[in-house]
């Protein structure tokens, strides 16, 4: 809910973006996606950097376009920041990305969906068609938790791509952050029966209990760095059914996705972006400060210019750091 009703107001138009890679996709989610794309007030979208706003697991971009409760959707910050002169003005891009296992890694998955590609290939070009923004050295990409680990990620994959990354809470270092939920989602499997009468009895609900959200999580990212296109939507767990012990070739396929890990061969092509921001609550439940300051001393010691910032807070309800991340990147990208 905007706190100062009187200043100007941006818009942000709805769209649908008709997925063809998408596509026949494992999960059978649908390939039509909304993107709702922000454009500050007095503009036309024209000439101005494009941000792409990557959200959490359980989360869609429109998310963040609707009504918020004591507390300013992304648009009503941006309305803010830009008029008090905080930030430039600069498009910022939504998309839809949710998927059946209730959210994104924003990479590229036989189980969940080419979404790297869905971003780069046709959202992106989508907007600054649409809208004549952005473009080579004047598009950024921002997240939070899933949305963070999408942001660092695609960074460091698409270095020439994108030119300014924000990573707030992203994930990192994945043996101190989904090994334990993936240890308990393994015994929840069990006593099911296995993952598809979990995962039937789940879809069926008429309430999704808060407490299985985070099974669901784990089985999707299962999905994510290591698909099974043969096994029900994809899904294999890392771990032995019976004692949990580690399935050495299979989680080696998660590692390979751990930005901690990535960093020693991707970290360099970040020496190309103009602005590079990396923020991590001090008391983070799910324990990703560890994988940050690991991130962060190897963009140390690769000699990679960025902005760390350690902040004393948790994982949640921490928007806030937007007023810090956006007009870093704004301001980076309009030079």
């Amino acid at each position: 809910m905007r706190s100062n009703r009187s200043g100007p107001e941006g818009v942000v138009h709805r769209r649908r973006i008709k997925s063809a890679l998408l596509n026949d996709n494992l999960l059978g989610d649908p390939s039509e996606r909304i993107v709702d794309i922000y454009v500050p007030h007095g503009q036309s979208g024209a000439g101005l950097p494009l941000l792409v706003d990557l959200v959490g697991w359980t989360g869609g971009g429109p998310g963040h376009t609707n009504w918020k409760n004591f507390g300013e959707n992304v648009p009503e910050r941006l309305d803010r920041l830009i008029s008090e002169g905080a930030m430039p003005p600069a498009i910022v891009a939504f998309p839809d990305c949710i998927s059946k296992l209730g959210g994104n890694q924003y990479i590229n998955s036989a189980a969940i969906g080419p979404f790297a590609d869905f971003l780069i290939q046709e959202v992106v070009p989508f907007v600054e068609d649409e809208f004549d923004c952005g473009g080579s050295a004047r598009r950024g990409v921002f997240g939070k938790s899933s949305g963070g680990y999408g942001a660092i990620v695609h960074a460091m994959l698409y270095p020439d791509f994108w030119a300014a990354a924000a990573c707030h809470s992203g994930d990192m270092a994945f043996e101190t952050t989904y090994l334990p939920e993936i240890t308990s989602t393994l015994n929840v499997i069990a006593k099911a029966g296995g993952t598809k009468p979990w995962l039937d009895e789940f879809f069926a609900r008429l309430k999704v209990r808060d407490e299985d959200i985070s099974h669901l999580e784990m089985l999707g990212l299962c999905a994510t760095y290591d698909p099974d296109p043969s096994a029900y939507l994809g899904i294999r767990l890392p771990l032995h059914q019976d004692t949990a012990e580690i399935i050495p070739e299979r989680w080696e396929n998660f590692l390979a996705w751990d930005p901690v890990n990535m960093v020693k061969t991707k970290g360099a092509g970040l020496k190309n972006l103009k602005a590079l921001f990396i923020d991590c609550g001090d008391v983070d439940q799910f324990n990703l400060f560890y994988g940050a300051r690991r991130f962060v001393r190897s963009l140390q010691e690769l000699g990679v210019p960025h902005r760390y910032e350690e902040f004393p807070d948790n994982h949640s309800n921490v928007d806030y750091r937007m007023d810090i991340s956006l007009p870093y990147l704004a301001e980076a990208l309009s030079r």
